[in-house]
């Protein structure tokens, strides 16, 4: 990864460098508001949870990332006290129909809650195979086109960060946006993101910019970005890429075709962060991104570290919010339906979050900048306690400017 940053120097010579984002795949299922408004009563303090991983998948990496979500179930289930939790692992191998058929299978095991599968064609597989049973499914993709029934996604959603990144941007007077995007599903999912929030929060989207998802489309839409910038007089600029597709390149290009980024604030829907090479280049210094709480993140990543030895994959917190969502609402309610899961708030691996009743996952984000290639706090998370609310649907935490938020 360091060398192709090094490379990006000149970007002509990365052929075929970006790709699709992995855990958004194009599955387009109808989002419903979720059903069993209870669920079944949990016996005693006993939680029988399923974890549905593609351990045997095809897919290069797939048993790292199923690995890591299981030792972080397993974590958060040895934190919890005064309560059984038994985890039993289930193999997809990738593949949708196997996840739907290891799903009915764990139902008819006793399973009082899945966790998983992994990608959303799976994960809407699988809740058609039990939405008759009752059973309440966690899934990992963070795609919420499958949201809702019986179905919730613990991913990270664009929603989620836009809604943060938005209005932060409206409040400090940066509102006057144009948009960039891929022409594919996730960028498509990212837009309609961006839009939305800025119709909740005040902002304006001047130009909304795409682009064909390969490197010849980037370098070709360079100057209509920066013209557009000029011709609406903006003062933000919203990328939504990420560092293993096309944000290194505009983070080049743009500052080489002569966007002034002390004058536009560059945003991003992704995180900068990882890898750190991404700090580096001129285009994002002074630039935005939202990221979860990083104390709450750094805990966990240390807890994990020493009790499997090595750092946890990058989505590996799914399996410990997963975890702890079913568990804390299990001793606290004694059911595992949509109206209990939906009823508080969880304390995860990377900070707060709430599962919503549309199935869609609402996070407490930082506001991070760029400055001199290192990452700096500019707004904490929202601060929550038992009064504080949540927006509904795929909006995110309340914003009080004046209040730390």
């Amino acid at each position: 990864m360091i060398s192709a940053f090094r490379a990006l120097r000149n970007p002509l010579r990365l052929l075929g460098l970006l790709v699709a984002t992995a855990l958004l795949a194009a599955c387009q299922v109808g989002n419903v508001g979720l059903g069993g408004a209870s669920g079944p009563r949990v016996s005693g303090q006993s939680v029988q949870v399923a974890m549905l991983l593609p351990l045997s998948s095809s897919q290069g990496g797939d048993a790292i990332v199923a690995r890591g979500l299981e030792n972080a179930a397993r974590m958060a289930a040895a934190e919890m006290s005064g309560m059984t939790i038994e985890i039993s692992v289930y193999d997809t191998a990738g593949q949708a129909a196997t996840a739907a058929g290891v799903a009915r299978q764990a139902v008819s095991d006793g399973a009082d809650i899945i966790l998983g599968p992994l990608r959303s064609d799976a994960a809407a597989a699988v809740g058609v195979a039990v939405a008759n049973s009752n059973v309440s499914v966690l899934s990992f993709s963070n795609n919420t086109e499958v949201a809702g029934s019986n179905v919730f996604v613990l991913g990270h959603t664009f929603a989620n960060t836009a809604n943060r990144m938005v209005s932060f941007a409206a409040q400090r007077g940066n509102g006057n946006i144009v948009l960039v995007h891929a022409s594919n599903l996730a960028g498509e999912v990212a837009r309609d993101a961006v839009r939305t929030a800025a119709g909740r929060s005040g902002a304006t989207v001047a130009a909304t910019i795409p682009y064909e998802f390969s490197q010849t489309g980037v370098i070709n839409v360079v100057p209509q970005v920066v013209e557009a910038v000029r011709e609406y007089g903006s003062n933000g600029l919203i990328l939504t890429s990420d560092s293993a597709g096309a944000l290194p390149f505009f983070a080049q290009l743009l500052p080489e075709n002569g966007l002034d980024t002390e004058a536009v604030r560059v945003m991003g829907l992704t995180r900068w962060d990882i890898p750190p090479q991404t700090l580096e280049f001129a285009g994002l210094q002074g630039g935005w991104f939202a990221l979860p709480d990083p104390s709450a993140t750094a805990d966990f990543e240390a807890r994990y570290q020493a009790t499997y030895g090595e750092p946890p994959h990058n989505i590996a917190a799914l399996g410990y919010d997963g975890l702890r969502a079913a568990a804390e609402t299990a001793a606290n309610a004694g059911r595992l339906g949509a109206a209990e899961l939906t009823a508080g708030e969880y304390q995860g691996a990377n900070g707060v979050f709430r599962l919503l009743a549309d199935g869609t996952i609402s996070r407490a984000m930082a506001i991070a900048q760029i400055t001199d290639n290192q990452v700096a706090i500019i707004r904490p998370r929202p601060k929550t306690s038992r009064r504080s609310r949540f927006l509904t649907g795929t909006r995110a935490f309340p914003f009080r400017p004046n209040r730390g938020s």
